[in-house]
């Protein structure tokens, strides 16, 4: 089973967004998925009990409600995590994972946040030995823009690899409100959504997201 965690400290940049999109991505291709909430907001979970049952199905896991363990036959546990993520906890959960997605928002503040909260994961030791693998997703940008010119060289001064670039699109919040992904929407909807995943479900189901561990 792979572990994915989506992580940053900074609330409001998109973590849940990421998970829930994620596990559905993954779920349309396929795979048994779990989503984990870790997040005491439990947005998550909110997410998962108004989801359908006609479409793909994604295990739901609340860490309100206990230990936060997948079932048997699970192949990616995906980990929303809190914001404010630090110190032991934020190490525990790295140690958990063969992949961390680090969503980071076009804006100064953001970045600045993310500066500081990315120095500190690339020196825990599962990152700095390889254990686990660092994404980068830019999140909520408008192309064309100059903000997202300066996230785009911000991002690429790391040495994780940019992994996905998601436009600002109401198709997200029209899709969480029903417990819905943008992958579960029609194509003359989230046609251009849908491609943005692919480059990441891609990547996450290569051998370059997975530590070593």
């Amino acid at each position: 089973m792979r572990t994915i965690a989506v992580l940053n400290a900074k609330g409001g940049c998109g973590k849940t967004t990421i998970a829930t999109n994620l596990a559905v991505a993954l779920a349309w291709e396929g795979h048994r998925v779990a989503l984990g909430d870790l997040d005491p907001q439990q947005s998550s979970a909110d997410w998962s009990a108004t989801r359908p049952e006609d479409y793909p199905e994604i295990v739901s896991l609340n860490a309100a409600e206990g230990p936060v363990r997948a079932p048997s036959g699970t192949d990616f546990l995906i980990l929303d995590s809190p914001a404010g993520i630090h110190g032991p906890e934020m190490g525990n959960l790295v140690r958990r994972a063969q992949t961390v997605l680090i969503p980071v928002l076009p804006s100064y503040i953001d970045m600045n946040a993310a500066h500081r909260f990315l120095g500190h994961l690339f020196s825990l030791k599962p990152i700095a030995e390889g254990e686990a693998k660092v994404g980068l997703i830019a999140n909520r940008v408008k192309p064309h823009t100059i903000i997202y010119r300066e996230l785009k060289g911000f991002l690429e001064h790391y040495k994780a690899p940019v992994v996905g670039r998601l436009r600002d699109s109401m198709n997200y919040v029209r899709a969480f409100e029903s417990g819905l992904s943008v992958n579960d929407l029609p194509a003359y909807m989230a046609e251009h959504d849908w491609e943005e995943w692919e480059t990441i479900v891609h990547w996450i189901t290569s051998r370059k997201s997975r530590g070593k561990a």
